[in-house]
């Protein structure tokens, strides 16, 4: 079990999408997918870079694939995160 809390992961990963994509971090709920976003496939590889980079984790191709809206990426990073 992670020792962070999951809100806290939950609102940088949405800082971050909101970040890259010049979004308002309130138009941004776990059930979005990056896709819904606006996020093209150079986006999506430059939010998951920054997410390895924030929380000090590896994201493997495999995995970043099998994002399907944000709660996803959430769960995984948050079950992952080193810092």
């Amino acid at each position: 079990m992670s020792s962070f809390d999951r809100n806290d992961t939950s609102v940088k990963v949405i800082d971050i999408v909101a970040e890259k994509l010049s979004l308002d971090k309130l138009n941004i709920v776990e059930k979005s997918t990056l896709q819904d976003l606006g996020a093209d496939s150079l986006d999506s590889f430059e939010i998951i870079v920054k997410l390895q980079d924030t929380f000090g984790i590896e994201i493997d191709d495999d995995s970043a694939d099998s994002f399907s809206d944000i709660q996803n990426v959430v769960n995984y990073v948050h079950e992952k995160r080193k810092k």
